[in-house]
């Protein structure tokens, strides 16, 4: 009978107050436990999760071995729930789905025949038409489990038994990875080329000290087979972009990640210079239409402008197809974009979080996990060798047994005939043990021939050498290491690069090296734009090139201040009066739609900053900057370039003093008007070139300060233009009254010079 809900007769709340903190921590912490011992995290020894294992232990209670028939994939499941895992029969038969899949797990452990899904994304049929049995693999996971290679528990219920963890005669938890979320904790384990890992075992046997370093290959052999440990072997093939260093680093923590990308071939000529690109790989994990349909998405949002159209012929083996915009794009830049934008190119995390000794959760190396792997090997191995021992031991005693029954043939058929308890009387007679004379009640008549005898003979010898040769086994590290040399040895065989299964199917590249800008420029769609900025910092980008900037609209009490031709590709530069360059893409600029954004929503502009000016960047130019107070410097554009929204400090200014002009530097000479009227004109070169600073004086003032700047080349001379648009030119000789040293003062401006005090 459950709990009564009533309550008792004599009264009383019968309340028992309990620490809710205290309560809480014990339920979540035995929840949290549950979770990362019987659910999330892989035992290091077999690599599988309690349901995995689950399921190779009823497939092969179903003997569902390899070269037996397939078996109704709802039994399985059946099996699965009612016996050992009272969860589900979908989670269950998801699981087994998992490991039929040849692209989710590298080397498939379930043999499934009908629809087990596929990389598009597409489930499985129901498990009532799927039919499934277990792989080579799983049978080497499997391989003495019923020598005692184990221990059993009991299942949920108690009415059966389970293995803790499988013997594990494949180095599972490497060689198909895992990945799973507990409390407090993850894994992510990418796949491995089985042939690699057993040859990095075999090296650690011989030198149980190395390193992960030494385990590893830095340099791919001519022979696959000579490789060591060079990174994961995903399913879906795929090529990793990163160091060697990285690599390493990651196997030495167990924490890091790795760069993945697509496989491409070389551009298929279509003829007449047209081309086309063909992916044959993709990513582990990224599903194959849901790939294709953000591509797609991209394209319809003009996110690639060097891309006209993508198809999936796909078969059997993957084929999709990139269409370049034009024959004139780059290849490699048309791949870069799509690797930024798409899961072209992922990154696949490593986290080597496992139930170390099948009890604790630890973060092991690539060293440490192989370690235990062959431990438990070694473990095993002396158990399944111990269990072995035991049974040749009965059978000898047993035939010890046979050989007095033969030797006293006519003895043993009268105690049988004549005594009402011959068992006794045998032992007696005979010293025999209980087994023994059990073993002779048993016999039949037609195994009393005389061939029988020499049959025993030849056993019990054969026995008796095999019974030493496990003792010594038992009894010798070195001879039990040896063994485990050779099982391993015959497991890298069987999975060498010569076999179809075996062969490794992911590459190893260097990124190919472009210039960022480059691959910026070609994820955005290349339009001509006008870019509109007004005096109170107001900016915007108006589709096409203006030639009118006199219909433009601004707000109340606002105008233009200036406006310029660019392309949607351009990066735009704004100079303030703090000293600051900001850096803004042209594609970034709010539309020609409304009056635009204040600049300081786009960047990080002070409050009591101004633009000064703004244009189009143009790599390779030399700037030249001007304060108020008369100080200024050259500066290569590419040095002004700032790339996040704080800006790049590049002109030194203190208050009252601010940034007043910054004008391209091209030409020999300099014209510099201040507010006092006075004009000088000095040689560039006199004029020190730098990433930052305040500058040197380029015009002396007793009051007042700069009011414009040009540069121009002496030969052409110095030209301006007054209101009324007419153009003034003074030749070099004519020039001759204003051109003294930089930092001097200057002389009165030529007749003709316009009142605002501006060359333009």
């Amino acid at each position: 009978m459950g709990k009564s809900l009533v309550p008792p007769p004599e009264g009383g709340d019968h309340i028992e107050p309990v620490d809710l903190k205290r309560a809480l921590e014990e339920r979540y912490l035995a929840y949290a436990l549950s979770t990362i011992m019987h659910r999330a995290l892989p035992d290091v020894r077999d690599g599988l999760k309690p349901v995995h294992r689950r399921i190779m232990h009823a497939m092969r209670l179903l003997r569902l071995n390899p070269d037996q028939a397939f078996a109704k994939c709802a039994r399985i499941v059946g099996e699965v729930m009612g016996k050992f895992h009272p969860h589900g029969d979908q989670s269950i038969y998801d699981a087994l789905v998992r490991l039929a899949q040849d692209f989710s797990v590298r080397y498939p452990l379930v043999d499934g025949q009908g629809n087990f899904g596929n990389i598009d994304g597409d489930n499985a049929a129901a498990m009532r038409y799927t039919e499934a049995r277990m792989t080579e693999v799983a049978t080497e996971l499997l391989s003495g489990i019923t020598e005692d290679a184990v221990d059993f528990r009991a299942t949920y219920n108690e009415e059966d038994e389970e293995p803790v963890v499988l013997p594990g005669a494949f180095p599972n938890l490497l060689a198909n990875g895992s990945s799973g979320i507990a409390v407090g904790m993850a894994t992510s384990i990418p796949p491995h080329n089985a042939a690699e890992l057993c040859k990095a075992a075999l090296y650690l046997i011989d030198k149980p000290e190395a390193s992960v370093e030494d385990l590893m290959t830095r340099v791919p052999q001519e022979d696959p087979d000579e490789n060591m440990v060079r990174g994961p072997d995903f399913p879906t093939g795929g090529v990793i972009v990163d160091s060697f260093e990285s690599i390493l680093e990651a196997y030495k923590t167990g924490r890091g990640s790795f760069r993945v990308r697509a496989k491409y071939n070389e551009p298929e000529d279509l003829g007449r210079g047209t081309w086309q690109i063909v992916v044959t790989e993709i990513p582990y994990g990224v599903q194959k239409s849901r790939l294709i349909e953000k591509i797609a998405e991209l394209l319809l949002a003009r996110k690639l402008p060097l891309l006209e159209d993508i198809r999936d012929e796909s078969a059997e083996d993957i084929r999709i197809v990139l269409v370049p915009k034009s024959r004139s794009v780059d290849p490699g830049l048309l791949m870069e974009s799509l690797f930024k934008l798409t899961e072209l190119e992922t990154r696949f995390p490593l986290n080597m979080n496992v139930l170390s000794r099948g009890k604790v959760p630890n973060v092991l190396s690539l060293r440490d996990a192989l370690w235990e792997w062959l431990e438990h090997r070694k473990e095993v191995l002396v158990r399944r060798s111990r269990h072995r021992l035991a049974e040749i031991e009965r059978r000898l005693e047993i035939l010890g047994g046979y050989l007095v029954a033969y030797l006293n043939i006519d003895e043993v058929i009268r105690i049988i005939r004549e005594k009402d308890e011959p068992k006794a009387v045998m032992m007696a007679r005979w010293e025999l043990t209980d087994l023994q004379a059990e073993a002779i009640l048993n016999l039949r008549l037609r195994q009393l021939r005389k061939l029988e005898e020499i049959e025993i003979r030849k056993e019990f010898d054969a026995l008796s050498a095999e019974k030493d040769s496990i003792e010594a086994l038992l009894a010798s590290d070195e001879k039990q290491w040896k063994t485990i040399r050779w099982e391993v040895e015959k497991l890298r065989d069987r999975f060498g690069s010569h076999t179809p299964l075996g062969k490794r199917r992911t590459q190893f590249a260097d990124a190919p090296t472009h210039d960022l800008s480059e691959i910026h420029q070609a994820m955005i769609e290349k339009e001509p734009v006008t870019v509109v900025v007004s005096e109170k910092g107001w900016l915007r980008a108006l589709k096409g090139h203006l030639a009118d900037f006199s219909t433009l609209t601004f707000k109340e009490g606002d105008a233009l201040k200036l406006a310029f031709h660019a392309q949607t590709t351009d990066k735009i530069l704004v100079f303030t009066t703090g000293g600051k360059f900001y850096t803004i893409g042209a594609d970034r600029l709010p539309g020609g739609r409304g009056h635009g954004e204040p600049i300081r929503i786009i960047v990080d502009m002070d409050n009591d900053q101004a633009i000064v000016t703004a244009f189009a960047h143009q790599p390779g130019r030399r700037l030249l900057l001007a304060s108020q107070g008369g100080y200024g410097f050259l500066v290569p554009e590419d040095e002004v370039v700032a790339n996040t929204r704080k800006g790049k400090q590049v002109m030194n200014v203190k208050m009252p003093d601010e940034a007043k002009r910054c004008i391209q530097a091209h030409g020999d000479q300099v014209a510099i008007v201040g507010e006092n009227r006075k004009m000088l004109v000095f040689p560039l070169a006199e004029i020190p070139e730098m990433a930052r600073g305040k500058g040197v004086r380029l015009q002396r003032y007793k009051d007042g300060g700069v009011s414009d700047i040009k540069v121009f080349t002496l030969e052409q001379g110095l030209s301006w233009q007054d209101t009324a648009d007419r153009t003034f030119t003074r030749s070099a000789a004519e020039l001759t009254e204003w051109t003294s040293e930089r930092a001097s003062a200057g002389r009165v401006v030529p007749k003709g010079f316009p009142r605002s005090g501006r060359f333009t």
